[in-house]
């Protein structure tokens, strides 16, 4: 059964109870708080509802993840981070990447990103815990990416593309550079073809809890600025594959 958690003191049931189908559905109600958030994911748990619905916590077996060094980025895409004008950088219009991720797609219907949720993150953003990765033409905000960050680990919430590649573009920097910090993982949560396509892979909940508990306490990076650039991604890519 589903737990319901009562209020923000409620702790969350161990995610072995999670349920198989819908899988990782672990528990409902509760609170947003920054602290609440911040106890979920360190626990491998994460919230995702509609709108309407009370707050749901998963915690799907497997789990979707990916190594920072082991970013596939294809031969068509480093010529296009070549050539491109775009400029990427961190945590310079978080709410605006949470607002444009929570835009229609044409191949989903609705979002889970309500203003509850943005306002949630952005807490959390103002604390220097989540951080957003943005992909700029000019002065358009073309793409994008947000999630948070624990220890020396990355947990991925959601991206955007309103151009060619930008999203790719915003995940590559993201890895490149959480390489070179010595991040040992970022959790994509749940597998589709797109994250799979950038090397992302399955493993199962009780490894993806084992790494958890060995770098959730890891030293954190208090500055998030780009020390890479564009030959630095096209590099790091040619090196892998």
């Amino acid at each position: 059964m589903v737990v319901w958690l009562e209020d923000s003191a409620s702790p969350f049931p161990p995610v072995k109870r999670a349920l198989h189908n819908p899988n990782g559905l672990l528990a409902a109600g509760g609170e947003l708080s920054p602290q609440r958030l911040l106890t979920a994911y360190r626990q491998g748990i994460f919230p995702w509802f509609n709108p309407g619905e009370p707050i749901l916590w998963w915690s799907p077996d497997p789990r979707c993840v990916i190594h920072p060094s082991e970013i596939h980025i294809s031969k068509s895409l480093r010529k296009f981070i070549r050539q491109s004008d775009y400029t990427v950088t961190f945590d310079k219009a978080f709410t605006k990447v949470m607002q444009a991720c929570a835009e229609p797609r044409s191949y989903q219907q609705g979002t889970w990103i309500s203003p509850k949720m943005i306002a949630a993150y952005t807490a959390l953003h103002h604390q220097g815990i989540a951080h957003s990765v943005e992909v700029w033409d000019g002065e358009n905000l073309v793409g994008g990416l947000y999630g948070l960050s624990i220890g020396s680990l990355f947990f991925g919430e959601s991206m955007f593309s309103r151009q060619t590649n930008a999203s790719k573009i915003a995940f590559s920097f993201l890895c490149v550079q959480l390489q070179q910090w010595g991040f040992n993982l970022i959790d994509c949560q749940v597998h589709n073809e797109h994250l799979e396509s950038l090397g992302a892979k399955l493993i199962e909940r009780d490894a993806f809890c084992a790494l958890l508990a060995k770098h959730v306490d890891d030293p954190s990076i208090s500055q998030w600025e780009f020390s890479i650039d564009v030959n630095a991604v096209a590099q790091f890519a040619t090196g892998i594959r």
